[in-house]
């Protein structure tokens, strides 16, 4: 697993800015973006959502943590019954009904966003 400072050097570079361009952005010191890059010293909660919000990134990206969003998904569809059998009978639906179904979800969506406007 890559290291908080790894990874903000690399954003970092990537950006093509430089420890004291990125430390005036973030009101810190040149000394203190070196120290965060060597792993001398870690970020306070506040610091690090501002540099993550300037790399557009999430601050678990920045501490390295990798979320699989495929196994998350699964959790939560077992966790609902009527889930799991809905997925269970789109999977065994013909090409032709799942296309029915996408437009008809579609449809559904959009009234909900029109209703709520």
């Amino acid at each position: 697993m890559k290291t908080f400072g790894t990874i903000l050097r690399e954003l970092r570079k990537e950006k093509k800015i430089t420890q004291k361009e990125l430390a005036l952005t973030l009101k810190l010191s040149e000394s203190t973006i070196g120290m965060y890059e060597r792993n001398e010293r870690q970020p306070d909660y506040d610091t690090l959502n501002n540099i993550a919000n300037y790399f557009e990134v999430t601050t678990d990206f920045l501490l390295g943590r990798k979320i699989n969003y495929e196994e998350r998904a699964e959790e939560i569809i077992f966790e609902d019954s009527d889930l799991n059998i809905w997925f269970k009978d789109i999977k065994d639906a013909s090409p032709e009904k799942r296309e029915e179904l996408k437009r008809f979800w579609t449809f559904i969506m959009q009234n909900e966003k029109h209703n709520k406007n």
